[in-house]
């Protein structure tokens, strides 16, 4: 059968199967991502790759080299290891010279400094007495409460009952008068604001204009209340603005077992202190030389602005000139009894008598001052001498 094939038939069965193309084999997308093929890269990159692979070595190379170069230790440091004991030796006694001479200007300007200061004189370096009670027989007083200060020293003397609190009466008017004196100035016109004050008083009529320091003077030789009530109503916010102030100076002046319930000294549950604290008080009050000028007066005269009215002042203090006696205060109400602060100078040393809730406050005042005269006692040191 296959013999009698004709060859015309084969030709056409070969013309059949010319053209026809094999068909193409399925191939996964894994295979075709793995069966890439690689593009030979052409001679002119491989030319310039390998160019650059050469600049870049022989860079990096040079970079390393210098790098070598700059870490390798020089000759000078390496001297200095070799030498670092020897070094060490020569520059610590020198750094100790650097030093000293430095400490030596500085030691020679201070010098030089202090040679041109003016010494000091001796008269400008006092030192005060120091006084001392000898042994006698204690004075025997009236009064629940007593004490005797000096004032340059600040020395008790003696005392009585130096922390029990006793009323004030119109011993309260001398912290009035530290505040009014701080706040007013002499020539300032006060109103009189109230018609009526209770206690003692000059009877200033309601709208009554005075000068402040012609005020001081009613308050503190009569003791009139009037006067007292009219410096706290003209004070900023009033009487009690200038309470709260009393208040506040006492504790500035460390008067803690001090209290202040009005300016005039009524209230005597309200106004209350010790023998300890009248007399710093009292020692503080007497260096301001207005207060202490008005304590000091025995006799005055005064009159409203218009000079209308004129006021004859007499200072209640018996004792003012007597014994050496230069002021400060009595006071007196029912409950708070005698009270008297007293400020003395006797054998030219100062002193500061209080005594309180009493029935003879000019009595033993005045055995006090005489228990001065036989007790007390002076050290006096002596002055260095030379410059300083």
């Amino acid at each position: 059968m296959k013999q009698s094939q004709s060859p015309i038939w084969q030709k056409k069965r070969k013309r059949k199967f010319k053209n026809t193309r094999k068909p193409q084999q399925k191939v996964s997308p894994e295979k075709k991502i793995l069966e890439v093929p690689v593009k030979q890269p052409s001679e002119q990159k491989k030319e310039t790759t390998s160019s650059k692979k050469s600049f870049f070595s022989h860079w990096f190379h040079k970079t390393k080299e210098t790098k070598e170069k700059v870490h390798k230790p020089p000759h000078v440091a390496m001297w200095i290891k070799r030498y670092d004991s020897d070094i060490q030796l020569i520059l610590f006694p020198l750094i100790l010279l650097v030093i000293l001479f430095i400490l030596y200007v500085f030691n020679d300007q201070l010098f030089h400094n202090l040679s041109k200061q003016v010494p000091i004189s001796n008269n400008l370096t006092t030192l005060n007495p120091y006084p001392y009670v000898e042994k006698g027989s204690l004075p025997q007083l009236s009064s629940q409460a007593a004490i005797i200060l000096d004032r340059n020293s600040q020395v008790i003397l003696f005392s009585k009952n130096p922390q029990l609190r006793f009323s004030l009466a119109s011993t309260t008017k001398i912290m009035t008068a530290m505040i009014a004196l701080h706040h007013y100035k002499p020539d300032d016109i006060l109103t009189v604001k109230r018609s009526y004050v209770e206690g003692s008083a000059l009877n200033f009529y309601y709208g009554e204009q005075l000068h402040f320091i012609d005020l001081m003077y009613a308050m503190l030789l009569p003791s009139a209340n009037d006067a007292a009530q009219a410096i706290a109503d003209n004070y900023p916010g009033g009487e009690t603005a200038f309470v709260a102030q009393m208040n506040t100076k006492a504790n500035s002046l460390h008067l803690y077992n001090t209290h202040y319930a009005d300016p005039i000294g009524l209230e005597d549950d309200g106004d209350y202190s010790t023998v300890v604290d009248m007399a710093h008080l009292a020692s503080y009050a007497i260096t301001n030389p207005t207060f202490a000028q008005i304590v000091s007066t025995k006799y005055k005269t005064i009159s409203d602005v218009n000079f209308t009215r004129q006021y004859q002042l007499t200072n209640l203090n018996e004792l003012l000139g007597v014994e050496g006696v230069n002021g400060i205060k009595t006071g007196n109400t029912e409950g708070a009894k005698e009270v008297l602060v007293t400020s003395a100078v006797k054998n030219g040393h100062a002193y500061i008598i209080v005594v309180m809730d009493g029935n003879d406050w000019f009595g033993d005042t005045l055995k006090l001052l005489k228990y001065i005269d036989t007790n007390v006692q002076y050290i006096v040191p002596p002055v260095p001498q030379g410059n300083f």
